[in-house]
């Protein structure tokens, strides 16, 4: 059986802490996009797009 998907949090090069979403086939399939100044800023992050994701709609332009 195929791994579940997870949010990896990880500090970076510059000392900032990131996120990325990887899917069950090992594909990052969405990151932070931008360095959080705390590990706690990073979680809350996660947070949020566990919070709203499920219900986003998809707009094609």
């Amino acid at each position: 059986m195929a791994a579940q998907p997870v949010f990896e949090l990880y500090e970076d090069r510059g000392s900032e802490w990131r996120w990325r979403l990887v899917a069950s086939n090992g594909n990052i399939v969405a990151d932070s996009a931008e360095g959080y100044a705390s590990k706690q800023g990073a979680k809350r992050g996660i947070d949020c797009v566990k919070r709203i994701a499920p219900d986003a709609d998809v707009e094609e332009r």
